[in-house]
């Protein structure tokens, strides 16, 4: 555990000059910011355009998503798919991203399960988070689940509390500096990030775990309904 607790971060791997979430992404493919690259396939980075109104942050990428390099593409991305279209929100006009940017898992015999990013993995991937929003400007961020929570709003957030509840970002973010700027050139002018809010609720894969997965499921949908009220 002593490495993992030394993880570097991923703040040496991000190119100062990246102008473009393509740019980042490509950098992000060679991060060694932690442990967790060691056995994951690849770094899955975040996708979406980068004029999304709505930019869902989740956990981290699954097995699935390890394969293919891209998030949310499993059965929690699907159902997630279907929750944002039955909620309203154009699926055309979402960003997708994780905040641990690498599958961490543990092997039984030859299946891959699942395990939840301990902190240092998330302090460690952080940057990236940080990197993606300064080339993202969107009007609504939906945080799916504990891990992202505490990767953008801090340990102390619980989701179970404030569910389905608008705050302002970047004000609520933990460290709401880093957000709060925005980069407007390739020269490094900066400008103030335009105002948005933020949205909690659970991961969809929390819904496929319930023992009730149309109450769960309803939950998810009612919550990303608020956000659908709330574009501009």
């Amino acid at each position: 555990m002593a490495e993992t607790e030394s993880a570097p971060g991923a703040q040496e791997f991000i190119p100062p000059q990246a102008d473009t979430i393509d740019e980042l992404r490509a950098a992000a493919a060679g991060c060694r910011g932690c442990e967790l690259y060691r056995d994951a396939s690849q770094t899955v980075f975040g996708r979406g355009d980068e004029s999304a109104r709505v930019v869902l942050v989740g956990e981290q990428p699954g097995d699935l998503e390890d394969q293919k390099g891209l998030p949310f593409v499993g059965p929690a991305g699907r159902l997630l798919r279907r929750a944002v279209d039955d909620a309203g929100i154009n699926t055309g006009q979402i960003y997708l991203t994780n905040a641990v940017k690498h599958f961490r898992f543990e092997l039984r015999g030859k299946r891959r399960i699942h395990q939840t990013p301990d902190r240092v993995h998330i302090t460690a991937c952080r940057p990236w988070l940080v990197a993606e929003f300064a080339r993202l400007h969107p009007e609504i961020v939906v945080v799916l689940g504990a891990t992202a929570a505490k990767a953008l709003l801090g340990p102390t957030f619980r989701v179970t509390k404030q569910r389905g509840e608008l705050m302002p970002w970047p004000a609520a973010a933990q460290h709401p500096e880093d957000f709060a700027r925005v980069p407007v050139d390739s020269d490094g002018k900066v400008a103030d990030a335009p105002a948005a809010r933020l949205l909690a609720t659970i991961h969809p894969s929390a819904v496929l775990r319930a023992d009730n997965q149309d109450v769960a499921y309803d939950g998810l949908v009612k919550d990303l309904r608020v956000a659908a009220r709330a574009l501009r």
